[in-house]
């Protein structure tokens, strides 16, 4: 067989220069070593900062007002709701969100596992704390100190967390209608 039918009917037959394999073992070689180096290609092309580069001007999720200097961010797991790349919920492969539950009794922290970065379905994970206010941020502390999970996010977890329960108290009801709640008549 010649060897120009073998590489491909594009490049010219060259007697001298034969990259063909000579075995079915060599070709299964050359093929696993060029699917590891584009499975490290991969992930080099996938760094947070450049991907911050690329999107932190122009991306769906931005929200620019007049005289405000920093634009707000409404991608999901932000949690200062602000475009800077501490905070984006897409470049980076850990992530942290902290939503109320469906039942607004509680709180869930959505959380992003590194590891499945190129599966969206498996990628997140929802733990739900409905124990109380204090209890469900202490819990929630030591989620994230405990497992080292993106330190720099704690405070504005536990911030994020703390709105969400306060968000979910029920308002104090003011003038004749509290009084006729307490049972007292109004004057």
């Amino acid at each position: 067989m010649p060897t120009y039918l073998a590489i491909g009917a594009h490049r010219k037959y060259n007697p001298v220069r034969q990259s063909q394999p000579t075995s079915l073992s060599a070709a299964a070689a050359i093929f696993l070593s060029c699917l590891s180096f584009n499975e490290k290609r991969r992930e080099m092309a996938t760094s947070s900062h450049l991907n911050w580069l690329i999107i932190r001007n122009n991306n769906a999720f931005l929200l620019k007002k007049r005289d405000v200097k920093k634009p707000f961010s409404t991608e999901p797991n932000n949690l200062a709701s602000v475009s800077s790349y501490r905070y984006s919920g897409i470049v980076h492969k850990k992530t942290l969100g902290v939503v109320p539950t469906a039942d607004k009794k509680g709180f869930t922290a959505v959380l992003k596992k590194g590891k499945y970065a190129q599966r969206p379905a498996k990628n997140t994970v929802r733990v739900e704390f409905k124990a109380g206010p204090r209890r469900s941020l202490k819990k929630l502390k030591n989620l994230l100190i405990g497992s080292k999970y993106r330190k720099d996010l704690t405070q504005a977890a536990l911030r994020r967390a703390s709105a969400v329960l306060r968000s979910q108290k029920p308002a104090p009801i003011k003038g004749k209608k509290a009084e006729l709640a307490k049972g007292k008549k109004p004057e």
